[in-house]
Formats: structure tokens, sequence, C-alpha cells
């Protein structure tokens, strides 16, 4: 299926004369310098992307995005992702997004889908780690497909083997569990504090992005 199928929600959800959000056109990496774990191509070594951003909308939460092939899959992830392997997060699935979101940060206009203010909290890049039973790798695209999948994040905040797990919820809906596995990357360091966590692309926090929008 073509990117701009898979993205058909995403951009039917939206108006674009609007809202600042990408649209399907450009990549994520135009334009920008490379975070922790990337190359001077600021592709990791050609591996896939991940972004972490926090958003100030209706209910606060961060979105969990993942690079398979050309669309960030996403989810809501309430509580935010956690380095400590105790804590098992929600993630309820939502629309595929364009690479290019990888780099939104600023005001989405009341009224429009996900009003609210976005910070870019972490970004890099993941390794795919999921095997099947005798050990042999699996497409990760696959691997979600079939409800597991496991990857490594090498951003500047998260770093080590998560995994994404589908669970049928008590609404009948598939819900995911994220999960750090094996050791915290620090002791006790469980998620941040969405209202005094920085943008790993410009440093501010959601309270500096909506003044410099000029958003009450």
């Amino acid at each position: 299926m073509a990117a701009e199928d898979r993205l058909r929600t995403y951009r039917g959800k939206r108006d674009f004369e609007r809202t600042r959000e990408p649209a399907a056109e450009g990549r994520a990496d135009e334009g920008r310098r490379p975070s922790a774990g990337e190359d001077a191509g600021g592709r990791g070594g050609g591996r896939p992307r991940f972004v972490v951003q926090i958003h100030d909308a209706r209910r606060m939460h961060f979105d969990f995005r993942l690079q398979v092939a050309d669309v960030l899959k996403s989810w809501s992830v309430p509580r935010g992702p956690s380095a400590d392997p105790g804590d098992k997060r929600l993630a309820v699935p939502t629309e595929d997004h364009p690479l290019a979101y990888e780099d939104f940060e600023g005001v989405i206009p009341k009224g429009e889908y996900g009003g609210g203010t976005v910070i870019v909290w972490d970004r890099g890049t993941y390794e795919p780690l999921s095997h099947d039973r005798q050990g042999r790798p699996v497409d990760f695209a696959e691997s979600l497909e079939r409800g597991h999948a496991t990857f490594r994040l090498h951003g500047t905040k998260l770093r080590g083997e998560y995994a994404l797990t589908r669970f049928r919820g008590r609404d009948g809906e598939d819900h995911w569990l994220l999960v750090r596995k094996g050791a915290a990357h620090r002791a006790g360091h469980g998620s941040p504090d969405p209202r005094r966590a920085r943008s790993v692309r410009t440093g501010r926090t959601l309270a500096q992005v909506a003044a410099d929008s000029g958003a009450s």
C-alpha cells in the first residue's frame, strides 16, 4: 500500500489551511542536525527512526512513533514511555503519520483535531529485534501485525530495548503495552513531568512553545 493511501486517515482529520502540521509531502530529515546514535547523514547507519512527542491536547499524553517503511506508525501513551522495566505503559494505536511529523513542534489550533501544544521530547533511530521461535529475524511490519515487536532505541533520552505487545482491552478494542526490557537505563528513572520536560529539538517547554506562538 502506498504511503498516500496509508495517510488517508491522517489527512482526512486535518485542515491544512489552519494547522501547520505537515501534509504527506516532505522528508523528516531535511534541514536538521543528527541526534544521538546517528551518522553524519542523520540516518543512524540506515536504521529506521523514532520520535516521542508530548502533546498537551484535551488530555496530556505522549505520542510514540516508529518509522515503518515510509510512514510513522503511532501510539498515544497517556503516561509516557518509561526506562523502568517494572512500568507497563498503555499505548493506544492512532493513525499513521508522515515521516515529516518527526520534526513537528508547535500549536495545533483550537477546533482542529488534536488541538494543543506539541514538543519533540525525544528522537533518534531504532533497531528492529523481532525473531521467530527459531531465532530468525522477522520483518518489523510483520511482527507488528502479529502483535509483538521488540526493538532497541537509540535516542537522546530513551536508550535500550523495548517491546510493544498487543492485547484486547475491556472495551473490546485492540490496545498495546509499551515496556522497557532488561535493566533500567537509570535507576528509578520513569516518565518525565510533561510540564517541565524540554524539547530535544529546541530546548523549549510546552509553555514556551505556546507563548512563542502567541497561544494563550
